[in-house]
């Protein structure tokens, strides 16, 4: 297994043919990598901004704007796919792509934690729960990176990893979009940045004891 292996992030759908083709795509008409991984922060952006309007809303528009800040995470961890295979399969590395990488990734995640918890103003705590849910994210992050630092392989362990943190946060709009439309407390939203920073966490803790291990070892 090569180094660029053990230190890429395993993701299913970089072997697919529609992913191969867009990569390729983007590769030809010369869109950089590092734009890409730009774009992704602007997605995140939106998430937030769509989070934040909803505070004050109610009904059918505080919906509205949920699922489009829901909408606007796959677009996010679609940029996180192609950034990096255009990079590397499209041969557009750049000697500054290691920061457009990681750096993007991390203000994308406080970003959508940070304004989700805002969205919910009936709940005094969820700011303290979208704070908490963005400082834990990054630290997984940091395990991850401090391992690299420290000569292992790059650790992607779950649960809480990037993915699936963006994946229950989307689910987590969503179902706040079905309470606004049923008319029901909001509630749904603040457990589930409370999930997502207890799963991170584990997460966290998982990653460290395997890059202990594999220091131990001696790789």
């Amino acid at each position: 297994m090569t180094d660029e292996r053990l230190l890429r992030r395993p993701i299913a759908a970089r072997g697919t043919r529609w992913a191969a083709a867009i990569a390729g795509r983007l590769a030809r008409w010369g869109v950089a990598p590092n734009a890409i991984s730009a774009a992704s922060v602007l997605f995140a952006a939106g998430t937030a901004a769509a989070a934040i309007a909803s505070r004050e809303q109610s009904g059918t528009l505080r919906a509205l704007l949920l699922v489009a800040g829901a909408l606007a995470i796959p677009l996010r961890l679609l940029a996180n796919l192609f950034d990096g295979m255009v990079a590397i399969e499209g041969g557009r590395r750049s000697a500054a792509g290691e920061i457009w990488n990681e750096l993007p990734d991390r203000i994308s995640d406080a970003l959508c934690l940070i304004a989700a918890g805002y969205a919910t103003p009936a709940v005094a705590w969820s700011p303290v729960a979208g704070w908490s849910a963005a400082l834990v994210a990054v630290f997984t992050a940091y395990v991850r990176t401090l391992g690299v630092a420290a000569g292992t392989s790059a650790h992607f362990a779950g649960p809480g990893a990037k993915q699936q943190r963006m994946v229950l946060l989307a689910l987590g709009l969503v179902a706040a979009a079905g309470e606004a439309l049923a008319g029901a407390p909001a509630r749904v939203l603040p457990w589930t940045l409370v999930a997502i920073a207890v799963l991170s966490l584990v997460a966290a803790v998982r990653r460290t004891r395997r890059i202990v291990a594999e220091l131990a070892r001696g790789r």
